[in-house]
């Protein structure tokens, strides 16, 4: 009874740790988006974009301190992952959003309104609402059989690329100008779900087996594969179009594929029955806030061209 006891409170302890770490990667994440952003908006009226403008952003220390809040929000990121199960992790990245206009409007001296103010607590709200509702729990990465892992990835590349084809094939048009976004910001949220479930079996054979499980697992080389190629789809969604369109396409499309995959292959286990409909609920709530929050100028370029010319940035 002791024992179950002990195994109980070491788990709630874990879980307590995961979401915190979360936490921080989503901050750190966000602080990276916003530090990049304000290197480049800067930099970018100098210099057309090229090898040279890359160059002039390595020099500069707001620039560099977005590659290293990135790089810490990717270690934050994977010991969330290493300590607790991927369908409580991956939903909280979602704050990421809220951080980053948090953040802004700091560091482009404008201010939220209450309709953001709102936004941010309500999404809060849902994704509190959302995890109680599923109180996820169990589960290892390392335990899932090669066939499990071989059928979660086909089906999830096959929908990406689907949806990365749909958006080639969308004709010009004013009809098309929301899909296109929509599309790629799709598969690119399927992207980064499925590189956090590499991400968390590596963290996984880590904690297992150290360096040497790192080096032996085949999910580490296709990581480095796919790492750079769900990059390379994000900057595609962002100059497809609009953000409102495709940031919520992105951050909602993550969590999806993470209950996927923590359920389906990795054994996790979330409560079921009338729970599902408080998890509904907070999922809509996430959904809306998001929509809500990538509506925000402070995510475009106004507030630092308005600041530019000499006026007060504003939202």
């Amino acid at each position: 009874m002791g024992s179950l006891y002990g195994d109980r409170r070491n788990e709630q302890r874990h879980r307590v740790v995961s979401v915190v770490l979360a936490v921080l990667a989503a901050a750190a994440s966000a602080v990276a988006a916003v530090l990049q952003r304000k290197a480049a908006s800067t930099e970018s009226r100098r210099r057309a974009a090229g090898p040279g403008l890359l160059l002039d952003l390595a020099c500069k220390p707001v620039w560099l301190g977005g590659v290293a809040a990135i790089v810490v929000g990717f270690g934050l990121h994977a010991a969330a992952l290493a300590t607790g199960p991927i369908i409580l992790v991956q939903p909280i990245l979602v704050l990421e959003l809220g951080f980053a206009l948090l953040f802004a409007a700091a560091v482009f001296h404008s201010r939220l309104h209450t309709r953001e103010w709102t936004a941010i607590a309500g999404m809060t709200v849902g994704l509190a609402l959302l995890l109680f509702s599923l109180h996820p729990s169990g589960g290892d990465p390392g335990t899932a059989s090669a066939a499990a892992w071989a059928v979660g990835i086909a089906i999830t590349l096959a929908v990406a690329g689907l949806f990365g084809w749909r958006a080639h094939r969308s004709p010009d048009s004013p009809r098309t100008t929301a899909r296109r976004p929509a599309y790629l910001g799709i598969a690119t949220g399927l992207g980064f779900g499925l590189t956090a479930t590499l991400v968390a079996a590596v963290s996984s054979a880590l904690t297992d087996r150290g360096i040497t499980g790192v080096l032996t697992t085949w999910q580490t080389y296709l990581l480095v594969v796919l790492g750079p190629l769900v990059f390379f789809s994000l900057q595609r969604t962002l100059q497809a179009g609009r953000l409102v369109v495709s940031q919520p396409a992105i951050t909602l499309t993550n969590p999806v594929v993470a209950f996927g995959f923590g359920v389906g292959i990795f054994g996790e286990d979330v409560r079921t029955g009338a729970w599902l409909i408080g998890a509904l609920a907070g999922f809509a709530l996430v959904a809306g806030c998001t929509v809500a929050l990538a509506r925000s100028p402070l995510l475009h370029d106004a507030p630092v061209a308005r600041a530019d010319r000499g006026g007060p940035p504003s939202v």
